[in-house]
């Protein structure tokens, strides 16, 4: 068990404001829980690419493994795009990843962005925003996109073995994942590159012709076009330098302006990362690396646990200028170095005990975020990592729009235990306690091990699912271990 206090062992702002002077950690705080009739921050809409944004929350792309084998939605996959139109949130960020290939899922149950799934991508779309207009009388200020994907390294198309397709051989995660390093047939050619473009445009027409606003085109969490924003040792046009490590989602993002004009384009940017970690159940420790590390983008050379803003800011000025709308700063993989990605005091199954406490991981996000956002003060950002504030997010949140740190807050696992927070917060000042994420890593655990994500200790859903009874007695077996 983490040694780390648990954020609601702290019961108090004033013992929350307490425990981050403790930790040597700035992050301002509202005193009270604002509504949009005592004017939050939050309340304000926002202008995304000549669209107008009601409020400033935004709901993250979270996949749920519980889509069809077609790559078309199932019934639980609704459900969840129905509770995000509920929630409030005036953004919904694509929703959930949606891969452009058959070979590009992560899971064999993940959606696609392909022809033979067209219908079922438009449903989605219209259940939510039918959800949204029955609640809330009106979805003009509503922004909903889809987020487009290929899970590289991490896929895993047809069953729970990985099938992975590499931008280039990664010492130490082909060691992780038991990837050959001699074996080249992984490694994508340039012109299966090329094909793969292709892919992205189609799916991104679909997507347009199906009503959404915008596509995200993924470049976060280790998955494909992250990882090639690393590739230094890589030869040719799509390796190298920061131009040639960025080409193929620079070139996706071209085609798509080029011929879907009246689509938006944004990005889910993981800006910065950190060595791998080693899967265990003691205290996380990093795998072993030399310096200079050349196998990360955003992270210091010298110091691989750090990060470096260098990069990351010139590839943020070039998307800016090719037209992309707004960027999403994430960091890190869940894969490899979860805590830096997603702070919890509970790790998943496949992960570690946190080597800090993860309210030094949420404040490193958020100050990141703040620098990006300094360098671009007029450029919508989404932060993320906000999760483990739990109680104390909407105080965290109001002040940090506030003061001009970041444009939208966005919410990724919080919305599975407590669907309706935007809303909840705007409209009567409230955290309803009992629903708040406390980062068990359920959700997370689940579909490590083959069961469909969701929120298993608070959603009675979920808990009375007989997949919440197989998930009780894998968490059992794992503690006799």
């Amino acid at each position: 068990m983490s040694k780390y206090t648990k954020v609601a062992q702290l019961k108090t702002l004033e013992n929350f404001r307490a425990r981050l002077k403790e930790l040597g950690l700035e992050l301002p705080s509202d005193d009270t829980i604002l509504t949009s009739e005592q004017n939050s921050p939050l309340a304000e809409a926002l202008t995304i690419g000549g669209v107008r944004v009601g409020n400033r929350w935004c709901i993250h792309p979270m996949e749920g493994w519980d889509a069809n084998r077609d790559g078309t939605a199932s019934e639980l996959t609704q459900r969840r795009w129905q509770r995000f139109g509920e929630s409030g949130a005036k953004l919904i960020w694509g929703g959930e990843a949606m891969a452009v290939q058959p070979d590009g899922r992560a899971n064999a149950n993940q959606l696609m962005a392909l022809e033979t799934s067209r219908q079922s991508l438009g449903d989605l779309r219209e259940i939510l925003e039918s959800a949204h207009r029955e609640k809330f009388g009106t979805t003009d200020d509503l922004l909903v996109g889809a987020q487009l994907t290929h899970s590289g390294r991490f896929c895993r198309p047809n069953t729970h073995q990985l099938e992975p397709r590499i931008a280039y051989h990664h010492p130490l995660l082909d060691a992780k994942f038991g990837i050959d390093s001699r074996d080249d047939s992984v490694v994508w050619t340039d012109s299966d590159l090329e094909k793969l473009i292709d892919s992205y445009v189609s799916s991104a027409k679909i997507a347009y012709e199906v009503g959404f606003r915008f596509v995200d085109v993924k470049a976060c969490h280790g998955y494909l076009l992250h990882e090639f924003l690393s590739a230094r040792t890589r030869e040719g046009k799509f390796g190298g330098d920061l131009e040639g490590r960025s080409r193929l989602l620079t070139t996706i993002i071209d085609r798509i302006h080029s011929e879907i004009p009246g689509l938006l384009v944004f990005v889910r940017l993981s800006a910065f990362d950190f060595l791998p970690y080693k899967t265990s159940q003691e205290v996380g420790q990093p795998m072993a690396a030399e310096t200079p590390y050349q196998y990360g983008f955003g992270t210091s050379e010298d110091d691989p646990l750090a990060y470096d803003l260098d990069e990351p800011l010139k590839l943020i000025a070039n998307l800016k200028s090719r037209g992309v709308a707004a960027i999403n700063l994430s960091c890190g993989s869940p894969y490899y170095n979860p805590h830096i990605q997603r702070p919890a005091i509970f790790p998943p199954s496949d992960g570690y005990l946190p080597p800090e406490d993860p309210l030094v991981g949420v404040a490193r996000q958020i100050e990141f975020s703040r620098r990006v956002k300094q360098a671009f003060p007029d450029f919508p950002l989404v932060g993320s990592g906000y999760s483990y504030l739990q109680d104390y997010l909407p105080h965290v949140a109001q002040a940090v729009v506030r003061e001009g740190w970041i444009d939208m807050i966005g919410l990724g696992r919080m919305v599975l235990s407590f669907p309706d927070l935007p809303a909840s917060t705007l409209q009567n000042g409230e955290m309803k306690r009992k629903l708040i994420c406390r980062t068990f890593s359920d959700c997370t655990t689940a579909p490590r091990n083959g069961i469909v994500s969701g929120c298993y200790p608070l959603d009675k859903f979920y808990k009375d699912m007989p997949e919440g009874k197989q998930l009780v007695e894998l968490k059992k077996a794992a503690k006799k271990k």
